[in-house]
């Protein structure tokens, strides 16, 4: 059918006829977006304005990228003259950076009065953690930390960064942890002085500097990464020895981690095990949907100082779990919680959450600004004419507040670039009988003079 149109309009225009043209791409204009939402400021705000995304604008988006976002303002806060126009913006992740972990290289290791004693050459970056690498096991350990800079300006070459409890709780199946928790710092060298106590209390027994096996920094600022709720419950099931919250996501939005909030009568020490089952919902494309299984364990420990030892009161109730936004399509997913006979923790809810999304733009004192969404085809046909990425961003931009989603009750469906044909099919078929009626009668008049001449 495409190749007897092609023929029908090459003859309606080598006869003099108007042919059909391919309609080029579209614009993205506000009635094309199938959702909008406003974008409020403060009064007369001038400046970069960030806006924070959450879950239903990836639920809603033609593709987890978001091709199809758009930010539109209307001048004078649409009572003045003027369209709607296109704004550029940009989206920013909360990240650690940079992504990978470094080593921070141990010098210096000496036994010192029942103490390790050692020095860390730190990476030349900013910093908020270190990993100690210990081959001990069952203790409670404290960590006294000293940052040195010989070249700081102030004189002041030495900064006592505070007193770090690191902990291995095996024999009594509770949590490992040795990593000792700074401020953001910047030192070129950290000096540890490492006491570690057996559990039973005492010295710890045969103490070697060969304790000390290595260290590392993770990403900076990774502490600091912030996360959106996407979805939350407290609808939990007890079954079998285990904690079950289900929960029904969209496709295309992003879970990165999950979050367990607890109940103040729960258990105050516990290590618990959490398997995340995302099940893609089948379609007719798929006879057997994707699934993704993530692992991890949430843990509390809270005890007085005892033996000797110092209290311990730490606790790690998140844990990474990428999942969902790679299944492409609406998933079923299991957080199971396996207590195994021990007693439940009585959980008050379990969230999903994705790293904050920020959508920044600049904003003009006096306009209104909306953002709009939900149109395929967008991304891939036409970048947007004003949509691109800001210079900058600044430390404290305007905070704009993401308004309820509604549905454009304006919208009209894109025209399609390249499907005329199947929009105005009377047309098409008009044309197409134009053209064979002209192909035949070209046909009889050269057979009739041909005729003549015989």
């Amino acid at each position: 059918m495409r190749f007897l149109h092609a023929i029908g309009a090459a003859l309606l225009l080598q006869a003099g006829l108007p042919s059909l043209e391919i309609a080029p791409p579209a614009r993205a204009l506000p009635q094309h977006l199938r959702y909008v939402r406003s974008l409020s400021l403060p009064a007369e705000a001038s400046g970069v304005a960030c806006a924070v995304l959450d879950g239903s604008v990836y639920a809603h988006a033609s593709s987890p990228s978001l091709d199809d976002l758009r930010i539109f303002r209307v001048p004078g806060g649409g009572k003045g003259e003027g369209g709607p126009q296109e704004v550029p913006f940009v989206v920013s992740y909360s990240q650690a950076q940079p992504s990978g972990e470094q080593t921070a290289t141990v010098r210096n290791l000496r036994l010192t009065q029942g103490a390790l004693e050692f020095d860390l050459e730190m990476p030349a970056r900013a910093y908020t953690q270190v990993d100690l690498h210990l081959a001990a096991r069952n203790f409670i350990a404290t960590a006294e930390v000293t940052g040195w800079d010989s070249r700081a300006e102030s004189g002041r070459t030495a900064q006592h960064l505070g007193e770090f409890v690191l902990f291995d709780l095996s024999a009594e199946h509770l949590a490992r942890w040795t990593s000792l928790a700074l401020q953001e710092s910047t030192f070129p060298k950290l000096h540890i002085r490492l006491r570690p106590r057996p559990l039973s209390g005492g010295a710890f027994p045969h103490l070697s500097p060969a304790i000390v096996q290595s260290a590392t920094v993770p990403a900076n600022r990774e502490a600091q990464t912030l996360y959106s709720v996407v979805a939350g419950t407290s609808a939990l099931v007890e079954s079998g020895g285990t904690t079950i919250a289900v929960f029904h996501v969209p496709a295309h939005v992003p879970i990165e981690r999950v979050q367990f909030l607890l109940n103040p009568k729960g258990p105050t020490e516990f290590l618990r095990k959490v398997v995340v089952t995302a099940q893609a919902e089948p379609s007719s494309a798929e006879a057997d949907p994707p699934q993704e299984t993530v692992s991890g364990r949430i843990w509390r420990v809270d005890r007085p100082a005892d033996l000797g030892a110092p209290a311990v009161r730490a606790a790690k109730l998140a844990f990474a779990a990428v999942i969902a936004s790679n299944l492409h399509a609406p998933a079923t997913i299991r957080v199971a919680v396996e207590d195994h006979g021990e007693m439940p923790l009585g959980l008050q809810a379990v969230q999903l959450e994705m790293r904050r999304r920020t959508l920044c733009f600049e904003a003009s004192a006096g306009a209104a600004y909306t953002l709009r969404y939900g149109e395929a085809g967008l991304g891939e046909d036409e970048p947007g004419d004003g949509v691109g990425a800001l210079a900058g961003l600044p430390a404290d931009p305007i905070v704009a507040k993401l308004g309820l989603e509604e549905i454009n009750q304006d919208y009209i469906r894109r025209p399609v670039p390249g499907r005329q044909e199947e929009r105005s099919p009377d047309l098409r078929w008009i044309a197409l009988l134009a053209a064979i009626a002209v192909f035949g009668t070209a046909v009889s008049r050269r057979a009739t003079r041909q005729g003549r001449r015989r």
